[in-house]
């Protein structure tokens, strides 16, 4: 399993959008549009977890595609370093 960046997300964006998203290049595990604490407002960014040759497709089929007027950036997430 591995887990992909997906930023310049607009700001109307959705866990089930990302899901549905992702769901149709490879089965998805999770997805999850990351927000700000106080706010609650999409910070434009978010996280999904898929299986190997999924997260392959999604990163060559995704990457620079259309969502909301945005083209998306899709790559391998880096651990966040402490």
């Amino acid at each position: 399993m591995k887990k992909l960046y997906v930023g310049n997300l607009p700001w109307s964006a959705t866990d089930a959008e990302l899901q549905a998203l992702f769901g149709g290049v490879g089965q998805v595990m999770s997805a999850r549009v990351i927000t700000d604490r106080e706010t609650g407002r999409s910070r434009g960014f978010g996280f999904v977890e898929m299986d190997d040759a999924g997260a392959g497709r999604a990163i060559a089929e995704l990457n620079g595609t259309n969502m909301g007027g945005r083209p998306l950036v899709v790559n391998e997430a880096n651990e966040r370093k402490r």
